[in-house]
């Protein structure tokens, strides 16, 4: 299991934990040099959002890796990690529908967390 991976699959869990809804993950390796993966996630409120961020930075800091950077925290409606290899997007719904990363990213691989998970299986 590549170091992408493992972030993603933690990650993922720590959407989970607090509620996440349609938890997307898009494979960019082939096409883009920023990333390898995209984790795309929504919650239902600011609160939400912000309290997904908190998870996933708090259970990836545990695994030892640090965030180069967080986009957005203090709106709450789209905010972005950075970990190098794997790129955070939680957004509310009405931004995530506006922004469509899925259509834009639609080159990479697409699935969702459930497929990521099995085809990751450890």
């Amino acid at each position: 299991m590549t170091q992408a991976v493992g972030m993603t699959r933690i990650a993922i869990e720590a959407l989970e934990d607090k509620k996440a809804e349609d938890i997307c993950v898009i494979d960019i390796s082939h096409v883009s040099v920023l990333a390898d993966y995209f984790l795309i996630a929504s919650g239902n409120s600011k609160n939400q959002v912000q309290a997904m961020i908190d998870s996933v930075e708090e259970k990836l800091g545990r695994a030892g890796y640090t965030v180069k950077s967080v986009e957005g925290y203090q709106t709450g409606n789209w905010i972005l990690m950075d970990y190098g290899d794997l790129i955070v997007h939680v957004f509310d719904r009405q931004n995530r529908l506006f922004y469509d990363l899925e259509r834009i990213w639609r080159d990479g691989k697409s699935m969702d967390a459930e497929s990521f998970l099995k085809e990751y299986a450890q």
